[in-house]
């Protein structure tokens, strides 16, 4: 019978430790077998918002959430529905950042370069008088009867302008797209972002 080999002392540390650092590295990598986007897909406001100078009448702020999402949305890809109930992912598109959070901060430069005095709410040090939250029910491609991007914000203000009541209105923006390339539909994707987001700083300041 042969004899399986003998460790000597001296080398069983750097094989403990060896094991060790291996443990140590993620059990799941981010893309798995897929490789890299050549292109990260990014949301930008039309205009850059204005730099604040000069005080500011703390009646007048306004706080922007990040607003919900629902399941398909939670991801950095990009869905494109299908049918009435089927979802796939456009390949080769990728966010930097999930949508929700792009959109919260293109939707609060939008305001601000309106004019509306907007507080970062993650601060905590000032509260702003009134709050927009939302939920952000599409933001991808349908291609159901021709292909075309949609997003939708349902959006909720309330504040002390708003008399004890909490005012309430959708937003819808869509646009063609000839190509299902993911920077031609990030790039219509941006383009109706920016076209809502005008729309919901017009509302807020009426």
């Amino acid at each position: 019978m042969i004899k399986p080999p003998m460790i000597a002392p001296k080398q069983v540390l750097p094989l403990i430790l060896a094991l060790a650092l291996a443990g140590c590295s993620p059990l799941v990598q981010l893309g798995g077998n897929t490789p890299a986007p050549a292109t990260l897909l990014v949301l930008r406001a039309s205009a850059p918002p204005p730099e604040w100078r000069g005080p500011t009448a703390l009646a007048d702020t306004l706080g922007v959430a990040v607003p919900d999402v629902p399941a398909e949305l939670q991801t950095l890809r990009l869905p494109v529905q299908v049918g009435p109930a089927g979802v796939q992912y456009l390949a080769g598109a990728s966010w930097t950042e999930q949508p929700n959070r792009q959109f919260q901060r293109l939707l609060a430069d939008t305001l601000a370069g309106a004019g509306v005095p907007v507080l970062d709410t993650r601060s905590g040090s000032v509260g702003p008088a009134r709050l927009l939250t939302g939920h952000l029910r599409e933001f991808g491609l349908d291609v159901r009867g021709g292909a075309v991007v949609r997003v939708r914000y349902d959006a909720q203000l309330a504040g002390p302008r708003s008399g004890g009541t909490v005012a309430l209105r959708s937003f819808v923006a869509q646009e063609a797209v000839a190509s299902q390339s993911p920077e031609a539909v990030a790039g219509a994707l941006n383009r109706a972002a920016n076209r809502l987001a005008a729309d919901v700083a017009q509302w807020v300041k009426g």
